[in-house]
């Protein structure tokens, strides 16, 4: 059974998803703050968050950043923000979804369904290598020089992409596609930021470059 933590302050919201969720045999938890969400994310195991922005005391989006620390779970965000940066800016911090309220409940647990599929790992251990780096596809970790590397999820998924092909060079449109799972929207914002983020963690650990540039193409993995 999966574990699902419900994080929405609004009290007949929290109950509908849970309702909807639990008749399709998930087991939910709720959180009514920010600072219960982080509280029972770390002292739990759960395998996908739905998450509200609106929260008391500790923002969604501050709840968001501190799960992508530790965590690569599923994170579908809730708001009644519609704006295309504001959506921007959540998948930049590692949101995996995103829902605009009002929302239909048929659509929330498609969403769900499709979050936690694509979580199915392959029991392999499968490790990619490439100079001092090392990705264990079944452990979802980089290590550089044995330092673990500190990813979002669609920071992982860009390197994993880019170390499955080290010769190949991906456009924006092939990288947000692979990563996000869903269509290209034109956004340069959203690779660019996240290229940059790598960039700057792996610089944390060595001064080695990893990823190229390739002006008018894409990026690609430094020969």
């Amino acid at each position: 059974m999966k574990n699902i933590l419900i994080v929405e302050d609004d009290n007949n919201i929290n109950n509908m998803i849970k309702e909807a969720l639990s008749c399709k045999g998930y087991s939910c938890v709720s959180a009514y703050s920010g600072t219960e969400a982080l509280l029972r994310i770390f002292s739990d195991n759960y395998d996908l968050v739905i998450l509200d922005l609106m929260l008391p005391g500790i923002t969604g989006e501050e709840v968001l950043e501190k799960i992508r620390e530790k965590s690569d779970i599923p994170v579908i965000v809730l708001s009644a923000k519609d704006e295309l940066n504001t959506k921007v800016d959540l998948l930049t911090i590692g949101a995996n979804d995103y829902m605009t309220k009002p929302f239909e409940i048929k659509e929330l647990e498609a969403r769900v369904f499709v979050q936690l599929r694509n979580c199915k790992t392959d029991k392999r251990e499968d490790i990619f290598k490439y100079k001092d780096l090392e990705y264990n596809t079944n452990k979802k970790q980089i290590k550089i020089n044995g330092k673990q590397l500190s990813l979002t999820v669609q920071e992982l998924k860009i390197m994993e992409l880019l170390l499955r092909h080290p010769d190949k060079v991906f456009s924006k449109n092939e990288i947000y596609e692979y990563a996000w799972d869903e269509y290209y929207i034109g956004e340069d914002k959203t690779i660019n930021v996240h290229i940059s983020n790598i960039r700057q963690k792996i610089k944390k650990i060595t001064d080695e470059e990893y990823i190229e540039t390739v002006w008018g193409l894409g990026f690609k993995m430094v020969d």
